[in-house]
């Protein structure tokens, strides 16, 4: 496993945690993450030579680490720029704080992701001609 670049392109995650916490409301973002989900595949697939699937599944996993922080850190500018979120983080039926909800729902969010990180770079792999 290449952790190095794994834990270089997940500065992407952090970017996009802090920004969507600050400027970057749900309708915008999702059309920048396939976006970075597509320039990761390549450098993954450029740059390793073997568990290109796992390396993009860890990449997502720590880009959900990034991103759960930034939003539970900044959560009252996070809300404010993402209502339709806050209201499902604050009335969940199990009464918890919103930030608790945020990380439980993010972890899955990047499960999810890192299943669709893993298959774009092992598509890539097939695509792109290594150095």
């Amino acid at each position: 496993m290449n952790w190095n670049l794994i834990l270089k392109l997940s500065v992407f995650g952090l970017a996009m945690g802090l920004v969507t916490a600050f400027f970057i409301p749900s309708n915008i973002e999702g059309a920048i993450w396939p976006v970075i989900f597509i320039i990761c595949a390549y450098i993954i697939a450029k740059n390793c030579t073997q568990m290109y699937f796992t390396h993009g599944f860890c990449l997502s996993l720590i880009n959900c680490v990034w991103i759960i922080a930034a939003h539970a850190i900044f959560y009252k500018n996070y809300q404010a720029g993402h209502a339709q979120e806050a209201a499902m983080y604050n009335g969940n039926p199990y009464h918890i704080p919103p930030q608790a909800a945020l990380a439980v729902i993010g972890v899955v969010i990047g499960i999810a992701s890192g299943l669709v990180q893993g298959l774009f770079a092992f598509i890539a792999s097939k695509l792109v001609k290594k150095r």
